[in-house]
């Protein structure tokens, strides 16, 4: 396979739809906030397939122009594409997906010789007990507060992030939007 750039078009495609995703993305962070809970369930959903979908666009284009225009094979494109991953949301939650959710609510495990059940089920747990739930990591805050202190900055609604975000989550979201102003010229 030849080694070339992204065409222009295409990248400032994938960029815009990127960054679509991260708006998306801080959607759904916002939506699990408590001031925000009397619609968490709609929201974070329709924000969450959202950016899934726009995330599959930007995929599907660039899928379109490596089958186009550099000759990639569909064998290849379909390994790249990782299609054995995917699955329907039409079909809704999966056994497992439920079996996950009892793990984090506390519910029992129904009777299962599934190992798989046994393992989401496990997962759920370590979510729920501290292994995988617990304080936020740095990098995980962080991630969050650059989503938010983004979107304040673009929305030009840095003051509001004092209203729905934890102090500490707040502070850093502040710092990261006085980072992206845009400095003005000096008045002359």
């Amino acid at each position: 396979m030849e080694d070339t750039q992204m065409p222009e078009p295409l990248r400032q495609a994938v960029h815009q739809l990127v960054s679509e995703v991260v708006m998306n993305c801080q959607d759904v962070l916002r939506y699990t906030e408590p001031d925000v809970a009397h619609d968490w369930k709609r929201m974070t959903l329709i924000r969450a397939t959202d950016a899934s979908d726009t995330m599959d666009m930007a995929s599907m284009l660039i899928a379109a122009y490596c089958q186009e225009h550099a000759d990639v094979s569909m064998e290849t494109l379909t390994s790249y594409l990782q299609t054995r991953q995917q699955r329907s949301r039409a079909a809704g939650p999966r056994a497992s997906d439920r079996h996950e959710i009892a793990g984090m609510l506390g519910a029992p495990l129904p009777p299962q010789d599934d190992q798989s059940a046994r393992r989401r089920f496990s997962w759920g747990q370590g979510y729920a007990e501290g292994g995988l739930m617990s304080e936020a990591d740095e990098q995980r805050l962080f991630t969050e507060a650059c989503l938010h202190g983004l979107r304040a900055r673009l929305c030009d609604e840095v003051d509001s992030l004092d209203g729905y975000l934890p102090p500490h989550v707040a502070a850093i979201a502040r710092r990261v939007a006085d980072a992206l102003e845009v400095p003005q010229p000096a008045a002359t």
